[in-house]
């Protein structure tokens, strides 16, 4: 898949996923819900104050009767209500309302009916690239924020799993730092060569590592021909590993409001895909966040 209207094309026909909305009683939420449902890509199950809900879905002209209501008033436990949802199969995936991201969280990871799996909970955008026309990784810009070596392995692992959901069954990674060369001053660098080696040694499936590699070099085959980096990785780069969040929120930013380009981005590593959308997302990012993670739920 070359673009976010590639995805919408494959899951056009399939079958339908299912949405848990928690806290759902916002215009932008409700808008991105309503757009994917006139697309046929998902229906959601909106849990929150029914009685906001529905007001704000009449003055903005979409039909609350097309879509599954739960009144509950309470935010928490109109998260813990939709996380619930999801745990016990009745939805596919999960989706922040208006409610605070520490409380959102709070239920996904509740040990009784959350969506623990073990594994890191990382995000993981997806940009359209318009030259070459092509859709490429970015990870960590929202979760983790100062990954060690093994949080990075889960990283990789959670973003591998996207990228194979959009047609990439081999992703290269480009491990990124400020050089490319290994210094022992610089953790992310040397976080890089472990993980690079780690993949020269066949512990990642499926996924080529390489770094530290600058990001001219991890995108231009040019800038790693000038600087002499022989790599399968160098200027291929299917996957960016930002070494922080700083690093990965401000890239991400940089590609959305600098370069302009379409961007998507869920949270991996639990039971099931969560849309974790920041309300400077543009209508656009929240659709494309939806069909990124009804995609990646997807049988």
């Amino acid at each position: 898949m070359n673009s976010f209207n590639d995805m919408m094309e494959t899951l056009r026909g399939s079958e339908k996923r299912n949405i848990a909305v928690a806290c759902a009683q916002d215009y932008d939420v409700l808008a991105a819900v309503e757009n994917a449902r006139k697309l046929g890509i998902a229906n959601a199950i909106l849990v929150g104050d029914a009685r906001e809900i529905r007001d704000i879905a009449g003055k903005n002209c979409i039909d609350p009767g097309n879509y599954e209501v739960v009144d509950i008033e309470d935010k928490n436990e109109a998260a813990r209500e939709a996380v619930r949802l999801v745990s016990s199969g009745q939805a596919d995936t999960l989706m922040k309302g208006i409610i605070g991201t520490a409380d959102f969280l709070r239920a996904v990871l509740n040990k009784e009916i959350g969506l623990r799996t073990g594994r890191t909970l990382s995000h993981v955008a997806v940009f359209e690239v318009p030259q070459p026309h092509r859709l490429m990784l970015l990870s960590d810009a929202a979760m983790v924020m100062n990954p060690d070596l093994k949080a990075k392995v889960d990283i990789i692992l959670n973003a591998a799993q996207v990228a194979r959901k959009i047609g990439i069954p081999k992703p290269k990674v480009a491990a990124l730092a400020a050089v490319e060369v290994v210094n022992p001053d610089m953790q992310a660098t040397l976080d890089a060569a472990a993980l690079a080696k780690m993949s020269d040694r066949g512990q990642f499936k499926d996924i080529l590592v390489d770094g530290p590699l600058a990001l001219d070099n991890a995108i231009s085959m040019d800038a790693a021909k000038h600087k002499g980096i022989v790599s399968e990785v160098a200027g291929r780069a299917d996957m960016l590993l930002t070494p922080n969040i700083e690093a990965g929120n401000v890239l991400y930013k940089a590609i959305t409001d600098f370069a302009g380009f379409k961007m998507s981005g869920i949270v991996m590593g639990a039971k099931a895909p969560i849309i974790l959308t920041s309300r400077s997302d543009s209508d656009e990012a929240k659709l494309n966040s939806i069909v990124l993670a009804t995609l990646v739920s997807s049988k």
